[in-house]
């Protein structure tokens, strides 16, 4: 059996101080406690490239936000750091990197902008190359200005998606001599709020996570033209639920059978059967995240393991998946974090 490595970001309030490492034992159905691996300020999403060879993080520091690159240690997943790229302003709350290593993407929540980063051969970051500014507004009182939540290669790589809960608006760019060209924008309903998108493996479909209204919305998605057309849109909560609640975390299973939405107040994880044919949901379960404010979780590379993370309780949990069923079944809930707000293992290379 296998032993993974696995990456919990934060808030640096409450005790925190920055990115923690820890390890799955697949044998022992057991995640190991968490230790620091990088002091950093916020480091509220972070992701390894392709190769495991480095980690990029989300960075707050000195009124300037931005991105830091790590070197990932394979044995230990310790981590040393090599350099950053900070702006002027708030930290940005998304970041990716294409599977060729050429590009960081960064979605901003406060400017409502999308950044890309150069990568070097060594992995390290230069400056910003590129720059998309989002504008518009929607009718809800979070809605006053563009929010970028999420900025992320399609799965074919010829586009980038980037999804803005403050506008509504799902927008695909090309990166074109080294800048981000606007090819096509889908609009959602208004007061939506989408914060997150995932593909389907088979590349025609999409699903994506709404905040504010707390749904998933199904997306037929055209790889050729980089355009979206709605298929379906369902609620993530359970008929009658009226208290607060904001959809996080999406993810999708790498057989394309079943999709997995995070809800922070319902506090809970969404689990649908996805219809192979039309690329609609149907509702398998609700499972409790034991802990409050999931705000993501994640696959382990064997899909075995979900490890998904409270927020405001300070704790990891480690769910094993049935892959024949997508169900859930809860194995550990008291993995200590403070304020974890993202989870990230490394590939299985």
């Amino acid at each position: 059996m296998a032993k993974y490595i696995g990456y919990a970001g934060t808030y640096t309030k409450g005790g925190s101080e920055g990115i923690y490492c820890f390890e799955l034992d697949t044998e022992a159905k057991r995640l190991s406690r968490p230790k620091l691996a990088a002091k950093l300020g916020n480091p509220t999403y972070v992701t390894p490239n392709s190769d495991n060879s480095m980690l990029y993080s989300i960075e707050k520091a000195d009124g300037k936000g931005g991105v830091a690159a790590y070197q990932i240690h394979q044995n230990s997943g310790e981590l040393t750091f090599v350099n950053h790229q900070l702006i002027e302003g708030p930290s940005p709350c998304h970041v990716s990197i294409d599977n060729k290593h050429e590009y960081v993407l960064t979605a901003n929540y406060h400017s409502g902008k999308v950044h890309a980063f150069p990568v070097n051969k060594d992995g390290s970051l230069r400056e910003p190359a590129a720059e998309a500014a989002h504008t518009g507004t929607g009718p809800h009182e979070r809605q006053e200005k563009p929010h970028t939540h999420f900025a992320g290669y399609t799965p074919e790589h010829n586009y980038i998606a980037a999804v803005d809960l403050g506008t509504d608006t799902l927008y695909t760019y090309q990166m074109k001599n080294g800048s981000l060209t606007e090819v096509k924008t889908h609009s959602f309903t208004p007061g939506s709020g989408p914060r997150h998108i995932v593909f389907h493996p088979a590349e025609k479909y999409a699903y994506v996570m709404t905040e504010i209204s707390n749904e998933v919305i199904a997306l037929e998605y055209n790889p050729t033209l980089g355009e979206f057309r709605e298929l379906q849109v369902i609620s993530a909560l359970p008929e009658g639920f009226t208290d607060k609640s904001q959809g996080s975390a999406i993810r999708i299973s790498k057989d394309g059978r079943f999709l997995y939405a995070a809800n922070r107040g319902h506090d809970s994880i969404a689990i649908y059967k996805i219809n192979q044919y039309s690329g609609e949901l149907s509702l398998i379960e609700w499972v409790p995240t034991e802990g409050n404010w999931p705000r993501d979780f994640a696959f382990d590379p064997s899909e075995t393991f979900l490890v998904a993370s409270n927020e405001e309780t300070g704790n990891l949990v480690l769910f094993e998946r049935d892959s024949e069923t997508g169900r859930l079944t809860l194995l550990q809930s008291d993995i200590p974090v403070p304020y974890p707000v993202c989870v990230s293992f490394l590939h299985q290379v």
